[in-house]
């Protein structure tokens, strides 16, 4: 393989690795603090006890975040040293910004909040938590504006003396932060971490009410682990509905500056009216577009989600092949002829579906908890149990499939060209973009290491979760069941001081 695909591919490894923990620490981070802030508003030990027990995993996916993130700016450099010095001047200063700013501030409060349990004031300590879940989605806004520079890049200008894209001033500056192609994909995100952690704390304690119930624990069934798995579905219920708004809205964004993203999502070869949107497709679509045969459509639904209207002239969306045809055209003198312009297929079609497959699926455990959990009930079936397991990884997996769609659909190109400015040269093939001095060796050395490397990680956070999951809350007297051993009596008893902070 040559260094550009190999580069590709650990940067898509990496990232994959990495994002797998990003929305959790976004979406946990704000339900702790709620958990926190119950907690010192009502004195009630189960908030304090839910803050505790989450706590612990929000620590645990923030250190593993910090750990793999490190290694994605690092490969800027090394991988793709003529992107990163093509985008330079206006792609470095949002990541400084969020390393500067926002990843200090959560990282100083988080500090804060994990040593200062007892010694600050109580208002003071749950406030730390709170500058924690700011900073947190602080961080994913600065990053965010990086990337949406590069599917829609405004306010720069192309030196032709340097070769470089560059800020155009100050103005440019804020019109980069304020890239409507930011605020669609920060809305979007953000929510789809709220759907992963309200589907985590959802989840686990689902598990856990069934565990508790059986174990004679009903106290703590319905006092600790019911509350928390209201928090939970309430955030799914929320956030889902968010989700849908947030991506119907991309979407459309989407079809106005990235065409060829959204026909490849659809396989939509050439342009047409009240497109419908396929549930099932034969063909190869890693080949040619044309053998590609849609059995199982929705009529006029792809058209809605890229113009808004199911049938007439409105709802005419371009297809792969007029895109091919038109870029082709456009850049034939700088390229040649050659470019494919249209995205991988495959990858496209299927992590389109697969986003949106997983993300709803998750809500089958909100409905189902709402169900069985009304009223003050819980519930020892074996069935809840397994749901609750079996949906915890699936609002993982639709944003990492997301992320997939969002990056493999921008393809050919690392910068895309702005619709609205389509020849004034900022832009960048991904072709371009990779290091000239970078052996394929060298590449394949490192993505072999850092694979390696991210899945011993790996193993090492899902063990570190499920222990902590496994250890449940701190106990107390009144959750053990009647009959219980007088030893496990004791050490709920003496435990039970320290729930509280002492002030």
């Amino acid at each position: 393989m040559e260094a550009l695909d190999l580069a590709r591919w650990q940067f898509g490894v990496t990232t994959v690795y990495h994002f797998i923990l990003v929305p959790l620490t976004i979406g946990l981070s704000p339900l702790v603090a709620i958990m926190h802030t119950a907690w010192v508003r009502t004195g009630n030990e189960k908030w304090h006890r839910l803050t505790k027990f989450f706590g612990k995993v929000l620590l645990i996916n923030f250190a593993l975040g910090v750990a793999t993130g490190i290694v994605q700016e690092f490969q800027f450099g090394m991988n793709w040293s003529e992107y990163s010095r093509f985008v330079g001047d206006i792609f470095g200063a949002p990541l400084a910004i969020e390393a500067l700013a926002a990843f200090f501030l959560e990282s100083t409060f988080l500090g804060l909040w994990i040593f200062g349990e007892g010694k600050l004031p109580k208002w003071l300590h749950s406030a730390c938590i709170w500058a924690v879940a700011v900073g947190t989605n602080l961080s994913a806004y600065w990053i965010l504006a990086a990337n949406s520079w590069m599917q829609h890049p405004v306010g720069a200008v192309y030196n032709p003396e340097t070769g470089r894209a560059e800020l155009d001033g100050v103005s440019g500056f804020f019109e980069v932060m304020t890239n409507n192609t930011l605020v669609a994909a920060f809305s979007h995100t953000v929510t789809s971490a709220f759907l992963v952690g309200g589907t985590f704390v959802a989840g686990v304690c689902g598990w856990w009410i069934v565990r508790s119930a059986r174990a004679g624990r009903q106290h703590e069934a319905r006092q600790v682990w019911r509350t928390g798995a209201y928090v939970g579905l309430i955030t799914m219920v929320i956030a889902g509905a968010g989700v849908a708004v947030t991506g119907d809205f991309q979407g459309k964004l989407m079809y106005e500056q990235q065409p060829a993203k959204m026909s490849a999502a659809e396989a939509l070869c050439d342009g047409e009216e009240a497109a419908a949107f396929s549930l099932l497709t034969i063909g190869d679509l890693s080949g040619d577009c044309e053998s590609v045969r849609h059995l199982i459509q929705i009529p006029g639904v792809t058209s809605f989600l890229g113009t808004g209207s199911f049938s007439g002239e409105d709802s005419y969306l371009p297809g792969v092949n007029d895109v091919q045809e038109e870029y082709t055209e456009r850049y034939a003198d700088q390229f040649g002829t050659d470019v494919d312009y249209v995205p991988n297929l495959a990858v496209t079609y299927w992590s389109f579906r697969l986003m949106i497959g997983l993300g709803m699926a998750s809500l089958a455990l909100a409905a189902a908890g709402l169900w069985v959990l009304r009223k003050g009930r819980v519930n020892d079936a074996t069935w809840f149990s397994r749901l609750s397991l079996a949906v915890l990884p699936l609002p993982f997996l639709g944003a990492s499939f997301g992320w997939i769609f969002t990056e493999m659909g921008r393809q050919p190109w690392v910068v895309h060209p702005n619709p609205a400015n389509p020849v004034d040269q900022v832009y960048l093939l991904t072709q371009d973009g990779v290091s000239t001095v970078v052996s394929a060796g060298t590449v394949l050395t490192s993505l072999v290491v850092f694979t390696l490397l991210y899945a011993a990680l790996g193993v090492v956070w899902f063990r570190l979760i499920r222990r902590y999951v496994r250890e449940g809350v701190e106990p107390l007297a009144a959750d053990l069941p009647d009959g219980a051993p007088e030893q496990d009596r004791g050490r709920a008893e003496e435990l039970e001081p320290t729930l509280s902070f002492s002030y």
